[in-house]
């Protein structure tokens, strides 16, 4: 089968697309036929050797639309079902940007019935991220929340899902992405002038760090996404970081939002699997938004 890898790190010409064995499952895994997988900045991260993996093959993608087509022992999944999921990896020798990915079957969800599966495999990686970073910062309803990057893939969902918890969410973004952030649900806008201590609460998509910090009340909390990365606690401000873990329930939840029509799912463009590190160079340009997709 053919697969996206990197085997010496650098920009998006290190981006090679390779033959491999077809994977087989084992016990309590499955196989899934690839159909879409999202491009996302840790792929860059992968591909340039921030997570380790010199003079290794190292495999590319996390997220996965398609339909499973073999199974492994003890698991409740069956060939043909259509699926999403997510393949946790940094330094694996194959990822989701192949024709076939091997996962456990307790990172695996029933696929949304309301959209294809280019729209679909948007949503593992970037939204149990924003999830599972709310599930952190512990709010309830009519607290208020600041999302940075709030039109970005995480900080978008994170607006849509705190948002739809009763959380009075305020995002921060360019001035020309105001509309598309009060359409996802914030219920006010920023572009930078915000006061010291205005929010109980920062989720940090934009990974700004300490000015973000400065902005969350004394005694309140504050989110990153980067692991080990966020700001030492100032003013009894907790401080914390996500590392996304693969959880099918969790994204069986988020699913079942998407097919509510509370989650949107956007794609910005489509790309063949051979066009890998074409869709590596758009998005080092930036200013996507929506998620580049892979297509085998």
């Amino acid at each position: 089968m053919r697969a996206a890898v990197v085997k010496t790190f650098g920009g998006p010409e290190a981006v090679e697309i390779v033959e491999v064995e077809l994977p087989e499952p084992g016990a309590r895994e499955v196989r899934i036929k690839v159909a879409a997988s999202a491009l996302n900045p840790v792929d860059a991260g992968v591909r340039s050797g921030a997570f380790g993996g010199a003079g290794e093959q190292v495999g590319l993608g996390w997220d996965i639309a398609g339909t499973v087509d073999a199974v492994g022992a003890a698991t409740e999944w069956n060939a043909g079902d259509e699926v999403v999921a997510l393949d946790y990896g940094m330094a694996e020798p194959l990822g989701a940007h192949a024709e076939y990915v091997v996962v456990p079957t307790d990172a695996v969800a029933k696929a949304p019935a309301t959209v294809d599966a280019v729209h679909a495999s948007t949503l593992p990686l970037n939204a149990l991220t924003a999830a599972q970073a709310l599930d952190r910062l512990e709010l309830t309803p009519g607290r208020s929340l600041l999302v940075t990057g709030a039109a970005g893939a995480v900080g978008g969902y994170a607006v849509q899902l705190a948002a739809h918890q009763g959380i009075a969410v305020t995002a921060l973004a360019r001035e020309g992405d105001e509309e598309l952030v009060r359409t996802l649900g914030a219920a006010h806008f920023a572009s930078g002038g915000i006061a010291p201590a205005s929010f109980d609460a920062v989720l940090d998509a934009a990974v700004l760090g300490e000015p973000a910090l400065e902005w969350v009340r004394d005694g309140g909390a504050y989110v990153g996404v980067i692991p080990q990365a966020q700001p030492a606690p100032v003013r009894g401000v907790r401080t914390a970081a996500v590392e996304v873990t693969a959880d099918g329930t969790r994204l069986a939840e988020l699913v079942r939002l998407v097919d509510e029509g509370v989650l949107t799912l956007r794609v910005a463009e489509t790309y063949s699997l051979e066009e890998a590190a074409k869709a590596h160079a758009r998005q080092a340009e930036g200013g996507v938004r929506g998620r580049l997709v892979l297509v085998p």
